[in-house]
């Protein structure tokens, strides 16, 4: 039965509010523009060109698939982040609720989520970051560019613009949450400035001709490209980890969580059918600059710039809120005792987790300067598909146990909604790889064996 202890919500809570713990400096705003800034980037300026390849001008439906499976996602996270404003998302939420193994088990899986997304988005911006300095005339040596082997027939060692992206941010998460949420602010107003901008210069020169045929590979080929682009609106759920940041999250979270999902999704369906409109489909295969091709096709060579420069600062928000994530997870997940005290003490002076901000951005960097680029999409897909249908259900069994609580805002729909958030994200989860359940799997034993190795013994619940 320890398997299955829950830990009380109304202790979870207590804890959260002790004096000497994260500091409680976020407004709705904050909270939104985090939400932007952790969704609007690869998905945009890296994905929509595979994803046009695999579902032609169908990607705009893609978005709205994957966009739903969201919204319906992020309805139950309202919920829970309003109910239980404690840092860990949907961690400390299934630990309330479905008990620890599976508080657990989730936890691992997002460790891998919100890691390899920051891996993967360094990736993406070390391809902006090499194009705008070929429009200076520079280049770094082809070896320190890429992976090894993510260039076919090139020798590659390392690619050294996405360690020093990761280091960086690293560095500024870990003097600050206020710091780094005004630095966020600024980049996402600049990125979605530029988006804006795209959308106005390049609806100029849609070929309508170029939608046709709307669906190439049919429904099966638009669902694959939903759960290849549902990398794209990951990141909203990272709002709910800073609910112990936050001034007034009661109300300020649900604000974040649908807000930032509402406006990254019009601004997802509006630059593909303008990209799928410029560019036929079909030669964006192999391109990781999607949108500058679209403005080179267009002859605004003039804007690719300023495009390369969205992207970059796009990509970096999404790192920074993404590794701001992870590190609340593990942070909350050390402070239950299932991993080492040391990743959840707070810095006297900076207030935040140092040593585990350091310890994340120095594993998760080497990995994007060694890993290519789409090794690491699918496998952050499946993780978020998974910690979605569980927060899901994790919903329905609060509604029963704990029809008490305190609930600023309702999931309305309950259960249905949750039950389709469930069949969506499972929908999607079919349409992935082999290699990517495999790897999945795999990553799941690991962790059982790490939960019943040290985890289950030290936790607090078991002493």
């Amino acid at each position: 039965m320890s398997l299955f202890r829950t830990k009380n919500l109304d202790d979870m809570i207590a804890v959260a509010r002790k004096p000497g713990g994260l500091a409680k400096v976020l407004g709705p705003m904050d909270l939104i523009l985090m939400g932007i800034g952790a969704i609007v980037g690869t998905g945009i300026f890296v994905l929509t060109g595979t994803g046009a390849v695999t579902a032609g001008p169908a990607l705009t439906l893609s978005f709205v698939v994957a966009a739903i499976a969201c919204g319906f996602a992020a309805l139950c996270y309202a919920e829970f982040a309003s109910t239980v404003p404690v840092a860990g998302s949907i961690y400390t939420y299934s630990y309330a609720t479905l008990g620890e193994l599976a508080a657990w088990m989730i936890g691992w899986d997002l460790l891998l989520e919100y890691g390899l997304a920051t891996s993967a988005v360094s990736v993406g911006w070390s391809g902006y970051f090499q194009s705008l300095l070929s429009g200076f005339g520079w280049k770094l040596p082809v070896e320190l560019t890429a992976a090894p082997g993510a260039l076919p027939g090139v020798t590659t060692f390392i690619n050294l613009p996405a360690l020093c992206i990761m280091m960086l941010l690293t560095g500024m998460l870990s003097l600050g949450v206020r710091e780094s949420a005004r630095m966020n602010n600024i980049m996402v107003v600049i990125k979605i400035g530029v988006v804006l901008l795209f959308i106005l210069v390049g609806a100029r020169h849609v070929t309508p001709a170029n939608w046709q045929p709307f669906m190439p590979y049919g429904v099966n080929g638009m669902l694959s490209a939903s759960a290849l682009v549902f990398f794209a609106f990951i990141g909203f759920d990272a709002v709910t980890s800073a609910a112990e940041e936050v001034k007034r999250p009661e109300r300020d979270l649900p604000i974040g969580i649908i807000g930032s999902l509402a406006v990254c999704t019009v601004l997802y369906v509006i630059v593909s059918a303008i990209m799928t409109g410029i560019v036929p489909f079909k030669e964006f295969l192999g391109i990781d600059h999607p949108v500058t091709l679209a403005l080179q096709k267009a002859g605004e060579n003039w804007f690719a710039g300023f495009v390369d420069l969205g992207a970059i600062l796009g990509m970096t928000t999404v790192i920074l809120v993404m590794a701001f994530g992870q590190t609340r997870i593990i942070y909350a997940m050390s402070r239950d005792g299932l991993l080492p005290a040391k990743l959840s003490k707070i810095h006297p002076r900076y207030q935040t987790p140092f040593f585990c901000t350091w310890l994340v951005g120095i594993v998760f960097g080497v990995l994007a300067a060694l890993v290519p680029l789409n090794v690491l999409n699918e496998l952050v897909n499946i993780g978020t598909l998974a910690a979605f249908s569980l927060v899901s259900i994790a919903i329905v069994i609060l509604r029963k146990t704990r029809p008490d609580l305190k609930r600023a805002f309702r999931c309305p729909g309950v259960p249905v909604i949750p039950a389709l958030a469930v069949i969506f994200c499972v929908t999607l989860m079919c349409y992935l790889s082999w290699f990517t359940w495999v790897a999945f799997l795999i990553w799941l034993a690991i962790g059982l064996v790490i939960y019943f190795g040290y985890a289950r013994k030290h936790s607090l619940l078991n002493k």
